[in-house]
């Protein structure tokens, strides 16, 4: 009997998440440790030529762990970083990684509602206008192909030149990241009825606008939700890069270029360990709206 609730017990752990992610989260947190013991040594041992030429593995592994400006620095200092920049800062000072993410999460977020709405709109001009597919997708395709730090200056400047200023100016590049991948995903999902259910409403004589709403609306939801996960992601990235050529005083992207201006390694870390969890925290949320949507639309998927 309890060799069944062993076994039982062990099928419930390693068949679902909990074990698999254990295990592999483990495994990054070993391979940090001895990366920056790797990382960190050259400049350990030159100054122990000069200071103390008797040093021992021991107190070079655990010095490598506890440098004031590391090349990588260890697990433990990115969690103190954390820790002293959102649990031990007001959410309201500007050394808190929580009001600098909510700056970053502002023009993230109207980025990228704007992006999925011209993503939308794009997808219903292409499906229905031929004209627009031959002439409009493959400049929707060559517009992925420009880097994105070369144009996020480019619009911040020529939009700040006209007097617009703040939000707005990030929001687009994270709408230049979010637009595309929403649009390809209705193409795809407003053209996947079958065809056989589409010449059914034409038998029945439906306008257009009717297998719009009754017909290719409905089928292209979970494709919808797929493209809003990438894009949700893109437009935090999108936010933070808007933020670096600008040189900005808010948001995750000026604590990069804090932390990179200053050596401070270990606050780079903790900005971008707070940016994946935003963005990990968005998708599940994306991924939780799919689900009630399905759910109450009745789809399958």
């Amino acid at each position: 009997m309890r060799m069944t609730e062993k076994s039982s017990l062990s099928q419930k752990i390693w068949g679902g998440t909990a074990g698999p992610v254990t295990v592999l989260v483990l495994l990054i947190m070993i391979i940090w440790y001895a990366g920056a013991v790797y990382l960190n040594s050259p400049l350990l041992i030159d100054r122990y030529k000069k200071n103390n030429p008797d040093w021992t593995m021991s107190e070079l592994v655990q010095d490598a762990w506890a440098m004031d400006r590391p090349v990588l620095p260890s697990p433990h200092q990115v969690g103190a970083e954390l820790k002293k920049t959102i649990w031990d800062k007001k959410v309201t000072s500007k050394r808190s990684l929580v009001y600098h993410a909510g700056v970053t999460m502002s023009s993230a977020m109207l980025g990228f509602a704007l992006g999925t709405l011209l993503g939308i709109l794009l997808a219903i001009g292409i499906v229905h206008v031929a004209t627009l597919e031959r002439s409009l997708m493959p400049w929707v395709i060559a517009s992925q192909t420009i880097p994105i730090l070369a144009i996020a200056p480019m619009i911040i400047v020529v939009l700040g030149a006209i007097g617009i200023t703040g939000l707005f100016p990030k929001a687009i590049i994270s709408t230049y990241l979010c637009f595309f991948p929403v649009t390809v995903g209705m193409v795809k999902g407003l053209r996947s009825p079958n065809r056989m259910l589409m010449d059914l409403m034409y038998s029945y004589h439906a306008s257009r606008a009717q297998v719009f709403w009754k017909l290719r609306l409905p089928a292209s939801i979970p494709y919808l939700f797929s493209s809003l996960k990438i894009a949700v992601a893109l437009s935090l990235v999108g936010a933070i890069v808007a933020e670096l050529p600008t040189g900005a005083q808010a948001g995750l992207g000026s604590r990069l270029l804090s932390g990179s201006y200053y050596g401070q390694t270990s606050l780079i870390w903790a900005a971008l360990i707070t940016a994946s969890v935003i963005s990990a925290t968005l998708v599940a949320l994306v991924g939780r709206m799919e689900k009630l949507t399905v759910r109450h639309m009745g789809l399958q998927v």
